[in-house]
């Protein structure tokens, strides 16, 4: 068995390492602040990472039940209808498509 000092040794390690892990995508931001590629990245990124689930998604709905096609494509629309009215709120467009969606598969 191990003993104490090997323990406080690996935990300092563990520490370390973690505490760098996350301490180093702040200082390398901080000059990359006022970089052109960080902020199109800003931009663009959250609308590719939705972009990749909502096709995954799609497909996975429609894999599984083609006829399901209508209510998923019908809640996409309304999903991207109510990022458009309120505003790009991601989390709302979000929800209310998903909530529309389940309302319709499960309606008809």
């Amino acid at each position: 068995m191990p003993d104490t000092a090997y323990f406080v040794a690996v935990l300092a390690i563990v520490f370390a390492i973690t505490l760098a892990l996350r301490a180093v995508p702040f200082a390398v931001l901080r000059t990359l602040r006022t970089s052109e590629i960080v902020g199109r990245l800003s931009a663009w990124m959250p609308v590719g990472i939705l972009a990749i689930l909502a096709v995954t998604a799609l497909h996975g709905t429609i894999a599984a039940d083609p006829q399901a096609m209508l209510s998923a494509l019908l809640a996409v629309a309304v999903t991207g209808g109510v990022h458009v009215a309120s505003g790009r709120r991601t989390i709302l467009s979000v929800g209310i498509g998903t909530a529309v969606h389940v309302i319709l598969v499960n309606a008809f």
